[in-house]
């Protein structure tokens, strides 16, 4: 051991480490296995270097010292670096993730053990050169300490290769330094028994440790980190479950929107029933916004939502605004105001799907709670140079808003004065799904109320100018007709046969010829002995091949050149560009509304 040769290195090494065991102590740390046994390395360490630094100083009166006392200081010492290779080899156990982790522990801690009583009972001497002033310790407690030391390194090298599949190499880096370190030290030492330089080699490691893998700060990064992505995976999970689930309840729901449509045009339908019917259609719109909702929320919260920009026409948006609106009004005595200032310029560049979204959602809820009076729909616009601000405002005569509540508005779930309003549907989403739409388009939005009187939504959306438009301005309402398309063919494929059963009762009223199939490969196999059809209406998700699939295969093999429109229950905003970017000719929402069938058959179908 060196006691006088190296004393600076060592003194160095002591204040280092000291310093080093107060700066981790006083940080906040992660409570793990790993940072318990680098705090236990820390402190091992700072007290071999003591012992070290106090026999050096000791040396000087070796002759006034009871050797009995020395060989009991060195024997110490040895222990020290002992329990410090079982903290080394107790560490690579635990980052190596080892399924009998424990019981590999308890083999550690016997043998160690077995070593410490070992070390006690072995004779350890200190050889001490007044003339040189060198002095290391010897005899068979000495020899028996490198023996143990050179079995370890052989064991932490065996055990790293054997999981290195495992480990990290950021962890086990410094553990092969360590193990590179005692290779050179014993060798160094075999040869000059008083150059000891395992005491600082530990403080070495130490310190390479603390500053790659176990520095509190870069721990509680990585935990955080970790517990981020543990998040996101749990949220993915979560938006694809309300996926699977929105498809799902859209399914039935597709049946019974379907046939309460039917009957609700059927003029043979009883007075008396029609009240019913209405209020089933009534149920099941309720039913599919709140599904859209929970969706849309889920998807804003898993980061799933993109802003698409592209040219749209705002007169055709606010005239299918206010028409919706009104039949959300019914038959409640209700007057509806729709003031668009004509200086809005008729396209404009953005995200109109959103822009809709967001102006929908205030306008439903003015109209679900608003018994009586005025609902004032007013839009506005500034222009300065190429940026169009639209300036959104919704006013009604309804129940209004508790002056405390209003900063409740935009929280999910959140249903306010729910005594009064337990006659409304919904599930308080609207306002909180409004409330982020507008935030990724770095608008804002703003909330004026008056309990018992009415409330007043004003949102600001800046949008893109465009000058010279690429879009096509269709100057048409689309409006129920009766059309005779009995010379026309129809290819219905969908895996539900009450998918097919409602869509062959919406498409009895035009006459039209329809084959229905169950799957994608038989469509395949069908269109490649006779592909003379108008049109294909095509079910997206279908066991085996899907609708986007059997698309792909009808076009790879040229099968069919006409129209081909996907019926979908992944309705959600956004979908329907999805699936006109992989080249369907349309898109058809499930529950099928006869409007937009209406709408599809004479795009399609009916001739000029």
């Amino acid at each position: 051991m060196i006691f006088n040769k190296t004393t600076i290195l060592v003194i160095f090494s002591f204040i280092y480490m000291a310093s080093l065991g107060v700066i981790y102590l006083s940080k906040e740390r992660m409570k793990n296995k790993e940072n318990s046994i680098y705090a236990s390395m820390i402190f091992v360490n700072i007290f071999g270097l003591a012992i070290q630094l106090f026999l050096e100083f000791v040396t000087k009166n070796m002759n006034a010292l009871n050797p009995v006392f020395i060989s009991i200081v060195l024997k110490i010492y040895l222990i020290h670096f002992l329990v410090y290779l079982s903290c080394i080899t107790k560490y690579l156990i635990t980052i190596s993730s080892l399924k009998k982790e424990e019981l590999f522990n308890k083999i550690r801690m016997i043998l160690f053990m077995i070593s410490y009583v070992a070390i006690l009972f072995l004779p350890t001497y200190l050889y001490f050169n007044p003339q040189t002033l060198d002095a290391y310790s010897y005899g068979s407690g000495n020899d028996f300490c490198y023996n143990v030391s050179f079995f370890t390194d052989v064991v932490l090298i065996v055990l790293i290769i054997a999981r290195r599949k495992q480990l990290k190499i950021k962890k086990v880096a410094p553990l092969l330094v360590f193990v590179i370190f005692g290779i050179i030290c014993g060798t160094i030492q075999q040869k000059y028994p008083s150059i000891t330089l395992i005491g600082c080699a530990e403080s070495f490691i130490c310190f390479l440790m603390y500053f790659t893998i176990e520095n509190p700060d870069l721990k509680m990064i990585e935990q955080l980190n970790f517990a981020k992505s543990q998040a996101d995976r749990a949220n993915n999970a979560k938006t694809e479950f309300l996926s699977s689930m929105s498809h799902e309840i859209r399914t039935p729901l597709n049946a019974i929107v379907g046939f309460s449509n039917t009957l609700a045009e059927n003029p043979k339908l009883p007075e008396e029933l029609k009240d019913e019917v209405n209020d089933i259609l009534t149920a099941s719109d309720n039913l599919l916004e709140i599904v859209n909702g929970v969706l849309d929320i889920s998807k804003i919260e898993a980061n799933k939502i993109e802003i698409v920009k592209k040219e749209y026409d705002t007169k055709k948006m606010f005239e299918e605004l206010s028409k919706l609106t009104k039949s959300r009004i019914g038959s409640k005595p209700i007057e509806f105001v729709s003031k668009i200032d004509e200086s809005i310029p008729r396209v404009l560049y953005g995200d109109n799907i959103r822009v809709k979204q967001v102006i929908l959602n205030l306008l439903t809820n003015a109209a679900k709670y608003t018994d009586e009076g005025k609902i004032v729909f007013s839009v506005n616009s500034v222009k300065k140079d190429n940026i169009v601000r639209l300036i959104v405002s919704v006013e009604d005569t309804g129940r209004g808003i508790k002056e405390e509540n209003i900063n409740k508005l935009f929280t999910k779930f959140e249903r306010l004065d729910e005594e009064r309003n337990t006659t409304i549907e919904g599930t308080g989403l609207g306002l909180a799904i409004t409330k982020k739409l507008v935030d990724l388009m770095h608008g804002s939005i703003v909330v004026q109320s008056k309990y018992g009187k009415g409330s007043k939504f004003t949102v600001s959306i800046d949008q893109g100018y465009v000058e010279k438009p690429n879009i096509q301005l269709d100057e048409t309402t689309i409006i129920m007709e009766s059309m005779d398309l009995h010379d026309k063919k129809i290819l219905l494929v969908d895996d539900n046969k009450l998918n097919i059963k409602v869509a062959c009762k919406l498409l009895e009223q035009y006459k039209v010829d329809i084959t229905t199939l169950l799957s994608g490969e038989e469509t395949i196999e069908l269109l490649k002995k006779d592909n003379k059809y108008d049109l294909i209406l095509l079910d997206d998700m279908m066991p085996k091949m899907s609708g986007t699939d059997t698309f792909n295969k009808i076009k790879e093999d040229n099968l069919f050149d006409g129209p081909i429109v996907v019926l979908t229950a992944n309705a959600l905003t956004g979908e329907k560009e999805k699936y006109l970017e992989i080249g369907f000719d349309d898109y058809l929402a499930k529950p099928i509304e006869q409007i937009e069938l209406n709408r599809v058959l004479k795009k399609y179908l009916k001739d000029e």
